[in-house]
């Protein structure tokens, strides 16, 4: 919660929310002064999207089937964040969900779609050994939906997001699988993208977390 305190975003996604239900997102919202909105999950772990007010919750929406984890939907104005994760396990499935979250969400005005996608951008070098994460389907997927990949239009310094340096990151090669897509009217108002490094960051998850500002 220091990271999150020290940052206090306006919006906030969270995934890997093991043992999670909505008392203790309500309790870790209400410790942030923020709102929750959670997403428990079938298979895997939940999801959320946390709102800060003076922003308000006017819409969600919750899926927990369709995927192995789940997607959370906040819409707050004329914009909606979705919180995602998608299958550790399958490419394909990766990619099935990717172009199933796309579709849904993908045509709206204002959207973001973020979360640990646990695949590698088809403009991103792969690392050495990298395996079925090499397959690019599921990112390709967003961006053949006309979603902006928000890194690759204003993001500054390092874009990787795994693994940290806290003894929590031996799973990973360095790569960037954590991603923030926008359809092009949010994209038109990105300022910055900056994968957040250092201090409290570096054990606090096994991947590093990212920002985007937006303007107003």
């Amino acid at each position: 919660m220091t990271v999150i305190r020290r940052e206090s975003p306006d919006l906030l996604a969270l995934q890997e929310l093991r043992g999670f239900d909505r008392q203790r997102i309500a309790t870790l919202a209400d410790a942030l002064g923020m709102t929750a909105h959670l997403a428990p999950s079938r298979f895997g772990q939940a999801v959320a999207v946390l709102v800060r007010p003076p922003l308000c919750i006017d819409r969600t929406d919750t899926v927990t089937w369709r995927l192995h984890h789940a997607a959370a939907a906040v819409t707050t104005g004329r914009l909606t964040l979705v919180s995602t994760h998608l299958n550790p396990w399958s490419a394909y499935r990766r990619y099935r969900e990717a172009t199933w979250l796309a579709a849904r969400y993908g045509r709206r005005g204002r959207a973001l779609i973020a979360g640990d996608m646990n695949g590698l951008s088809p403009f991103d070098d792969a690392p050495p050994d990298a395996q079925d994460r090499d397959d690019r389907r599921a990112i390709a997927a967003f961006d053949r939906a006309g979603l902006v990949d928000l890194w690759r239009k204003a993001g500054v310094g390092s874009g990787l997001t795994v693994p940290t340096t806290g003894d929590v990151g031996d799973a990973f090669l360095p790569m960037r699988l954590d991603y923030v897509f926008g359809t092009p009217a949010v994209a038109e108002q990105v300022r910055e993208v900056q994968v957040l490094r250092g201090n409290e960051i570096e054990y606090a998850s096994d991947h590093y977390p990212v920002r985007v500002e937006l303007d107003a």
